[in-house]
């Protein structure tokens, strides 16, 4: 009785240790089907898991700083596409392209980032219908 006992708390255990690592990656606040360009200076790169963060200061239409919040990938995805902790660093004059956030705030997912014209790691793969680099997709693919 005292193994059957153990047993189901330790499935419950798991259960609920589990459920935070499924919950943290949805991308449904991202409109998949819209890309956007910043053009602006990074203010800050957060290195961090799960998710590696860019703060991106853009000028908007009236000529004031925003700042924009822009999620990437974890830190061990990235590496293997040529990221590293270093690859962005304040000040950097830098074109992001993202997918914007559905509600409008400013924020979006990346897709890539160029920095002096030179890009930054390898592209995200195709989301959304959408190309790595802000193109549609080849024909047949």
């Amino acid at each position: 009785m005292k193994i059957k006992r153990f047993a189901l708390v330790l499935s419950v255990v798991a259960m609920v240790v589990a459920a935070p690592a499924f919950a943290h990656h949805s991308f449904a606040m991202f409109d998949t089907k819209k890309t956007i360009t910043l053009d602006g200076t990074v203010k800050e790169f957060q290195w961090t898991n799960p998710h590696a963060w860019i703060q991106v200061t853009v000028k908007d239409a009236a000529g004031n700083d925003v700042e924009w919040s822009v999620e990437g990938g974890g830190p061990n995805g990235l590496s293997r596409l040529g990221w590293t902790r270093n690859s962005l660093k304040p000040g950097d004059k830098a074109q992001v392209l993202i997918h914007p956030l559905k509600d409008g705030t400013n924020g979006g997912q990346l897709i890539n980032v160029t920095v002096n014209g030179v890009r930054v790691g390898r592209p995200f793969g195709d989301r959304g219908g959408v190309g790595a680099d802000g193109s549609a997709p080849a024909p047949g693919n």
